[in-house]
């Protein structure tokens, strides 16, 4: 199972006590996997898709319990090149399908007409613990997140703007920063910073997996920190070579056209120094002499030898 199906799985088992986030959860559900057939005489009948067999339940038991009426379950199997099932749960007319809709804002009365209303209603989302409900409805229909071990990104691909910017407005009233992207005909509210990733999930209530999540997270932040050493160290190592390297020729230009005993006898001790110890730090080279000289005292020796090397090229 992927990390996006554990998360769904762990919060379709969270239990809800308030009839109030009973209901929200049920109608974020409903209005981004749910569907409305109209029949003869304007006869109501809602059906909601999910492959996740937890949500296919989830929905079921928050019906029976909220409305006291059950639902058609139709298992569909998907095509051979997509493995699985589609949970096909379907609610008629006899059951109270437009009462339903209209208790959890899908079906709305404006001037007398039946509408579809594109905003979330107020009333499903009054109190915090509701609108926590409401998002963990849509993230359970529409929600996906990667797995922290490749990438930090969590979406909800939705078919409404308004509808969209609803869902931001939603995520970022608890202090995030979601954005809304147009992706082909569908509108994408996303998350991509680790921190705010975890703070969603804590709120939508999937606690094992901020654990998870947390836990890959901190182990690629050392790994990347001890990258981040082990390259500077490289760097460090190889900046070094090249320039014991660079000393090592002016040392011999100066042996070749007059020979290094012509140095003075504080740049000829560094110098024989270097030679003997070419892969030696200018720390190291420091404490070779005695007494002992710092770096920057080794390196301002060096300097003076590349001026007499410079001057005889």
């Amino acid at each position: 199972m992927s990390f996006s199906s554990d998360v769904k799985n762990e919060l379709s088992r969270i239990n809800i006590d308030k009839k109030c986030c009973e209901l929200a959860q049920i109608a974020g559900l409903i209005r981004v996997c749910g569907s409305i057939k109209i029949s003869g005489g304007g006869k109501l009948e809602l059906k909601i898709s999910t492959e996740n067999a937890a949500i296919a339940r989830l929905f079921l038991k928050g019906i029976k319990s909220y409305f006291g009426v059950g639902a058609n379950l139709q298992i569909v199997r998907r095509p051979i090149q997509r493995k699985g099932h589609v949970y096909e749960l379907s609610i008629g007319y006899e059951d109270n399908a437009e009462q339903i809709l209209r208790e959890t804002g899908i079906l709305g009365v404006k001037e007398g007409c039946n509408y579809f209303p594109e905003d979330i209603p107020y009333d499903l989302i009054r109190t915090k613990c509701c609108r926590k409900a409401y998002l963990q409805g849509v993230f359970l229909g529409a929600g996906t997140i990667s797995d922290p071990d490749k990438s930090y990104h969590l979406e909800f691909v939705l078919n409404n703007e308004i509808f969209a910017n609803e869902v931001r407005k939603l995520i970022n009233g608890f202090g995030l920063k979601s954005k809304v992207v147009r992706r082909k005909n569908n509108f994408v509210v996303y998350l991509k910073e680790a921190e705010q990733i975890s703070d969603l999930l804590t709120i939508l209530g999937a606690h094992n997996h901020v654990l998870k999540f947390e836990n890959v997270r901190i182990i690629k932040e050392l790994r990347n920190r001890t990258n981040r050493i082990v390259n500077c160290e490289n760097a460090n190592m190889d900046k070094a070579i090249m320039s014991a390297s660079k000393q090592i020729r002016d040392i011999k230009l100066i042996d070749e056209r007059q020979g290094i005993e012509s140095l003075p006898p504080k740049l000829y001790e560094v110098a024989k120094l270097r030679l003997e110890n070419p892969e030696a730090t200018l720390s190291e080279l420091g404490e070779l002499l005695d007494p002992p000289l710092k770096k920057s005292g080794i390196n301002h020796r060096f300097k003076k030898i590349e001026e007499i090397a410079n001057s005889l090229k």
